[in-house]
């Protein structure tokens, strides 16, 4: 059986869309199939000289200086880093996964810029190119509602201890976040291991 990987991620952007914005930093964990935290990823870009900071975003980067500082602190261009991240993603050999919560922000940003700057894809389709994902992307939130019916009937969040984040504090620097998604995740996929067997349901 293949070893699996999921690459938990976060980013920090200048705005809510890379349509329009630059993505500032990000950083990736990777976890294991046995929910260890086992190497990590950092990066910080130039903004992109065809997009422009959102004003209400840039508002509220005012309110956070030390993240903003770790965020934009000696940038790299785009190309050199997710080049490197490509490269250094492939390095694990096994099925790997792209993770987030939620996935729908952080991985369309990763994949408009693995498609602009490393000729690659999130999603795992042959044809298209370079494929350095070969399982679909994971929502961590999603995952969570998967294992447990303890949501907020009001605001659809998830209830979980606070310890499961690893003691990481979401400060909004890429890497205490996805440090701190990484341990949740981890602590997931160490539940559901725990759990009966698929091939127990199926028992006639």
């Amino acid at each position: 059986m293949s070893k699996a990987f999921y690459f938990v991620t976060d980013i920090e952007a200048d705005g809510p869309t890379p349509l329009e914005n630059s993505m500032l930093s990000f950083a990736t964990v990777v976890v294991n199939q046995d929910g260890e935290l086992i190497d990590e990823f950092e990066a910080v870009l130039h903004p992109r000289a065809d997009k422009k900071p959102n004003a209400k975003t840039m508002a509220w980067w005012k309110t956070q200086p030390d993240a903003w500082m770790a965020a934009t602190t000696n940038p790299v261009h785009p190309e050199t880093e997710m080049r490197r991240f490509a490269d250094w993603v492939e390095g694990f050999e096994g099925i790997r996964s792209f993770a987030a919560r939620p996935v729908a922000f952080d991985g369309f940003w990763i994949d408009c810029y693995l498609r602009e700057f490393a000729d690659s894809y999130l999603l795992d389709v042959p044809h298209w190119g370079r494929n350095i994902f070969t399982a679909g992307a994971l929502d961590i939130g999603t995952y969570i509602c998967g294992i447990f019916n303890h949501t907020d009937p009001h605001t659809g969040d998830v209830e979980f201890p606070a310890e499961w984040l690893g003691h990481h504090e979401h400060t909004h620097r890429a890497i205490d976040d996805a440090r701190g998604y990484a341990s949740l995740l981890g602590k997931l996929l160490q539940i559901a291991r725990d759990q009966p067997s698929p091939s127990e349901y199926f028992q006639s």
